[in-house]
């Protein structure tokens, strides 16, 4: 333990003297995009550097680090394996664009850990195991649950892992100049360096340093932002006071005639005209009707983030890393508390980024912009555009368009912080995506590798054959994940918390009962992982508009999408029907079919009996 210590402070110290060796650099005129590229390689490398010396061929040690990572350490992993760009790069840009409403994000992932210490991750460790379909087929018994879990293990990570990529390539994109699809496969040869040489154990401890990178680039330019705009660099205790500036400023700038008349001009999309158009007053019938759909999916959200988050394969095999069941369940509290230091941090970093831009960017003239907008609009227009619809020459806050993915990526030059501090900001979000990635990518390599091939096909493969194909695999997903993420099919927070609804869908009930309902059986599990992912799988088809105009092979009005929705619920959400169906699945299949045999009662009695917490290591 004194040993990780020692190395881990040298690395957190070897991280500060890079950022210091970088803002000498910029004080001396260096370029920009070199500054940029010292952050990104010097990081990446060491990443590889630590992954090619974890190597490993053993078994064990490549599927679950040799289940022996402290449980300090496994909490950092798992933390990092947890925070992924959505939650670096989208979490406060959703906070940001739509204000309260964005607290479901934090309320739903951090609550989703209280369940998987409470309900899952401790019996996971007692019984061992190298995947979440090991246990679910052992538990259940029969190839059919094992196959079933498998395939929704690989589609689950697989849409966490191209957002992951997406990220990637935006942040290198940025500060590099590099083309967007260049960047992507660039950064692919980074993740396999991680991941490919010594599976879990190489992942583990590249995750604690990208843990160190990623947390002390999130937390400086807050507390810069915070020092600048309040004094005080404690930003999770200041941002309250500029959340009250912002409402001063949200009120002039709603006043603000030339406001109104470029709003009015939005919504009838009218041709140019000087006169002032009074703004459209809302009936207060149809205000109380939006505030009710939104309180609808504001807990919609925080339940399937909730559910998700602890059916989440990937941050479950983590479990399995500890050293027994307790550590389990301590190394989940640890990973609570490195996750929030972000999430509480996230609030403040909106707060501070929307006092800048409307303090400072809005009423400035068009030939007078920041040199910000310019750079990331030429990464992508939807990113940052700006039009001067109502031709004033003036920047008016409607005029203005901001994604979510930009807010932390450009904070410091909307702060008018250093370039540094932007460096130190895309090595966060590099390190964030590239925990994430590699955590998955085995994920997916293990379900393919030892689930359906050496489980279903092949059970006298060898350790050492299993360990290549294994690889094999991973470098395969790796390239196909990189692929479609250069073809930009949404945008990072949905294809991250799709994939929330489809894990707590496809994984929760069957977890949950599988541990706490000794009637449920092999049909009734595989009935609840195919109802629950069904149901999802439709309901997002029906309402979201790039899933519709790929399934249906035609684009559909956002009054039909409407119309298709649940009790007005987001598609993104769609786990909160997911859920339930698969619950009842279960249950009523359980019951109509034969009890589990002897063998379910053993894993029950493993898994759930303090005498039986020694492990069944399953090979």
């Amino acid at each position: 333990m004194r040993s990780f210590h020692r190395f881990y402070s040298t690395y957190a110290l070897a991280f500060g003297l890079l950022i210091a060796f970088a803002a000498t650099l910029e004080s001396l005129g260096f370029s920009k995009s070199w500054i940029g590229y010292l952050f990104l390689l010097t990081t990446a490398l060491s990443y590889a550097a630590i992954g090619m010396f974890c190597r490993t061929h053993d078994l064990v040690e490549y599927h679950v680090a040799g289940r022996s990572v402290p449980a300090f350490y496994n909490g950092m992993a798992m933390a990092a394996d947890w925070m992924s760009s959505a939650s670096f790069i989208s979490l406060a840009g959703v906070l940001y664009l739509t204000g309260h409403a964005g607290l479901a994000y934090i309320i739903g992932w951090t609550g989703g850990f209280c369940l998987l210490a409470l309900f899952l991750a401790p019996y996971l460790r007692r019984f061992g195991g190298f995947t979440i379909p090991d246990f679910l087929a052992a538990r259940y018994g029969g190839r059919a649950v094992r196959i079933a879990a498998a395939i929704l293990t690989i589609f689950c990570s697989f849409i966490y892992l191209v957002a992951q990529f997406y990220g990637v390539g935006l942040v290198a994109t940025r500060m590099t100049g590099m083309v967007f699809e260049i960047a992507i496969y660039m950064a692919l040869a980074t993740i396999l360096v991680c991941s490919f040489l010594g599976g879990m154990r190489a992942i583990t401890w590249t995750q604690v340093a990208q843990y160190i990178v990623l947390i002390v680039a999130y937390l400086v330019p807050v507390m810069w932002l915070s020092v600048n705009q309040t004094g005080n660099p404690i930003a999770q205790m200041t941002y309250g006071q500029q959340m009250q500036k912002i409402q001063v400023l949200e009120a002039r700038i709603a006043d603000d005639p030339k406001e109104q008349q470029v709003r009015a001009m939005q919504r009838a999309k009218q041709p140019l005209a000087v006169q002032q158009i009074p703004p459209t007053e809302v009936a207060a019938v149809d205000e109380e009707v939006k505030k009710e759909v939104a309180q609808k999916n504001f807990f919609a959200l925080i339940f399937c983030l909730t559910i998700g988050t602890a059916a989440l394969p990937h941050i479950l095999t983590r479990a399995y890393t500890t050293t027994g069941a307790s550590a389990a369940r301590r190394s989940v509290a640890w990973a609570l508390f490195f996750i929030l230091l972000l999430y509480l941090t996230a609030p403040a970093l909106a707060a501070f980024a929307k006092y800048e831009i409307y303090a400072h960017l809005i009423g400035t003239p068009f030939d007078n912009l920041p040199a910000w907008i310019a750079r990331w609009s030429s990464v992508d227009k939807n990113l940052v555009s700006v039009t001067d619809v109502n031709k004033d020459g003036i920047l008016q806050l409607a005029e203005l368009t901001l994604s979510g993915d930009v807010i932390v990526l450009a904070v410091a030059e909307i702060g008018g912080l250093p370039y540094v501090v932007s460096g130190m900001v895309a090595a966060g979000a590099l390190a964030a995506a590239l925990s994430t990635a590699d955590g998955l990518l085995l994920t997916i390599s293990n379900a393919l590798s030892h689930d359906i091939y050496y489980k279903t096909i092949d059970s006298k493969a060898t350790p050492t054959k299993r360990v290549m194909l294994s690889k094999t695999l991973l470098m395969i997903v790796a390239v196909a994940a990189a692929y479609v993420a250069a073809q930009k099919p949404a945008d990072i927070l949905f294809l991250v918390s799709s994939a929330f609804s489809f894990a707590a869908s496809a994984f929760f009930p069957a977890l949950v009962l599988a541990v706490f309902w000794r009637r449920a059986n092999r049909w009734g599990a595989l009935a609840g992982m195919v109802v629950g992912f069904g149901v999802t799988l439709y309901y997002m088809i029906q309402t979201q508009p790039w899933l519709y105009r790929l399934f249906h092979a035609q684009s559909a009005s956002a009054e039909l999408l409407k119309a298709n929705q649940w009790w007005d619920i987001s598609p993104v959400s769609a786990g909160l029907w997911g859920v339930p169906a698969g619950f009842l699945a279960v249950i009523i299949v359980s019951w109509l079919t034969e009890k589990p045999g002897p063998e379910a009662q053993a894993i029950l009695h493993l898994i759930r009996s303090p005498d039986g917490a020694k492990t069944a290591t399953q090979s």
